[in-house]
């Protein structure tokens, strides 16, 4: 029973849809006035590209024989799709959230490229950093972020996410997905670009 719980935290909790979760968090709360057709439009863009299209890649990368499993369990196997993901975040930066609009999700965005570029390199030099820790926590900083830049209490959300946040590691911890360390640096890998672009908000 508790194999099972912890395994479907880790599905539930997947890296994949920490984008949208944040975009939608942010609409839901942010003070300014956003058009129901804006925010609709980039909704619909975020879950095609950081949801359908990551898991349509993996699907492709596994027919062609470079994937595995969905964990990537390899650094070698990490390699493409972080390289792959990075030029979708990109994207998304040019096409979907430019500097001119919605300043707050454009460096949501640039902390989740900084943070995509720093575990390619450490997949390169074989360092296989959590990716689930990386998502969770680049999450958990926007919504400290959000918090303080609209001065809106949401104490309870952030109590929730550190919830999550102990929850994924110790569900990657019990799997044997990751090493103390591997979480450890994901964590900072994910908390630390969002925590440097907030100034900048």
């Amino acid at each position: 029973m508790i194999n099972f719980l912890l395994k479907s935290i880790s599905y539930i909790l997947h890296p994949l849809i920490m984008p949208l979760c944040g975009l939608v968090f942010y609409f839901a709360k942010s003070p300014r006035y956003i058009p129901i057709e804006i925010i609709e439009a980039k909704l619909i863009s975020i879950t095609i590209l950081t949801l359908i299209l990551p898991i349509l890649i993996y699907y492709l990368l596994k027919t062609l024989g470079k994937a595995e499993s969905v964990d990537l369990k390899t650094t070698k196997e990490r390699v493409l799709p972080l390289g792959l993901n990075c030029i979708i975040i990109y994207l998304i930066l040019k096409r979907v959230f430019p500097s001119n609009q919605m300043i707050e999700l454009y460096y949501f965005f640039i902390g989740v490229l900084l943070s995509n570029l720093a575990c390619l390199i450490l997949a390169i030099f074989q360092f296989k950093a959590s990716i689930h820790m990386i998502g969770i926590s680049g999450l958990f900083m926007f919504f400290i972020a959000f918090s303080i830049n609209f001065g809106i209490n949401i104490n309870g959300t952030l109590s929730l996410m550190a919830i999550f946040t102990g929850a994924i590691a110790s569900s990657r911890l019990h799997l044997k997905a990751h090493t103390y360390k591997e979480l450890l640096v994901g964590f900072c890998v994910g908390f630390v670009p969002q925590l440097m672009v907030m100034f900048y908000w």
